[in-house]
């Protein structure tokens, strides 16, 4: 076994882009499959909704592309992390400036996915600081 694969300085930053794609991707397909249901449980309308899932599924895609190239451009990761800075402030004002009706599950959940999405970001930069 090749214990050099776990500490090369790309692949933190490679698997910190690749599992960002897999869990945005799986909740923009969530938001678009299931937006009837989530509407009425996080308090966010359905057409948002909708909206929010097809652009997390385009992101992801975004981001998994990123992740594929070698060695991982420095400034798309730079772009990555600049775009999950922005989505982790964004959820944070959506709650605190009462964008929505949010239900309790609703505020908790978009608060959940900005400390996420922030955790994300905060893998990314460690990983772009060991390249």
């Amino acid at each position: 076994m090749d214990t050099t694969t776990a500490t090369r300085p790309a692949d933190l930053l490679r698997a910190a882009l690749l599992l960002d794609a897999a869990v945005t991707g799986a909740n923009g397909a969530a938001y678009l499959l299931a937006a009837p249901a989530l509407a009425d449980l996080l308090g966010v309308p359905e057409g948002t909704l909708r909206g929010l899932g097809a652009f997390l599924l385009v992101f992801a895609v975004a981001v998994a592309a990123v992740a594929a190239r070698r060695p991982v451009p420095r400034a798309a990761a730079g772009a990555v992390v600049a775009a999950n800075a922005l989505w982790a402030a964004g959820s944070v004002g959506v709650v605190t400036a009462g964008v929505f009706r949010l239900t309790g599950a609703g505020t908790a959940w978009v608060l959940l996915q900005a400390a996420a999405v922030a955790g994300f970001a905060g893998l990314q930069i460690a990983g772009l600081r060991r390249r």
